[in-house]
This record gives C-alpha cells, structure tokens and sequence, in this order.
C-alpha cells in the first residue's frame, strides 16, 4: 500500500504570513497602552503627535471629540500653532484630513484620549471622522 505524504509549507512562509498579517491588522485594536508618536512626516513640515489622556501638550486651540461632535467645529489659529483634538465618547473617532492640503491630518481611531497636529503653513484645512464622515470640521490656519 503506497503511503501519502502531505505536503508542508516551510515554518518561515507560515512566519511571515503571520507576522504580515499582524502588521497590516495594526496588532489589534483599543490598545491603551503607552503614548504614540507619528514619524511620518506630513506636507508642508507640519509635525503630528498621538497621546493618551493625561499626557502635556500646549495647544493653541482645542477640539473636544463627545457626542458625535468636534466642539468647536471651525477654529482659527497662527502658522507654527498647534491644534489638540480631546478624545471623550463612548465610540472611537479618528481626525482625518480631506482634500490634499489636509493629507497630513491622520489621527490614530481613539475613544479616549489626545491628538496634536501643529500647522505650518497657512490655509484652510477640513476634516472629518472617518469613521463619521458626518462629522467634520475646519482649521483656518493665518
């Protein structure tokens, strides 16, 4: 009687494929681990900066995330100023910049927490939750 034999991927083709896939699925998800730093570095030398709440980040202005709203939805700030979106509702939000001037604009999804974005160069800016685009808001940079 001939024996069949099953045929086996090698373990590093099974290794990168899951490593692969955990990077792209970004690790999973609500993660409230330590704070994070975007190093990808936006149009127009702008500077971007993820924190969990607690974390000190002076801001020229303030965007408060609750409810389904971004409170205030339009602020005003000066080249060099930085905007603090304060994440508190009960489901997660991203900021998400729209348009090619705003590409840079690309929080991390949080339900809690703070996210900086600091505008370089002047110019209206719109974005909106990606997960709601609904809700959207304007940063008008002088």
């Amino acid at each position: 009687m001939p024996i069949v034999r099953r045929r086996t991927r090698p373990a590093w083709v099974v290794t990168g494929f899951v490593i692969g896939a955990l990077v792209l699925s970004g690790c999973g998800g609500g993660d409230s681990g330590s704070a994070t730093t975007t190093t990808k570095r936006p149009p127009h030398g702008a500077t971007t900066t993820s924190q969990q709440a607690g974390a000190q980040q002076a801001a020229a202005a303030t965007v408060v995330v609750d409810d389904m709203k971004f409170l205030p939805a339009e602020v005003t700030v000066k080249v060099g100023d930085t905007v603090t979106w304060k994440f508190d509702d009960k489901v997660p939000h991203t900021v998400q910049g729209i348009g090619d001037k705003a590409m840079g604009i690309n929080s991390p999804i949080f339900d809690k927490g703070e996210w900086s974005y600091t505008f370089t160069s002047p110019g209206t800016f719109r974005y909106l939750c990606s997960l709601h685009p609904e809700m959207r808001g304007t940063v008008t940079v002088e």
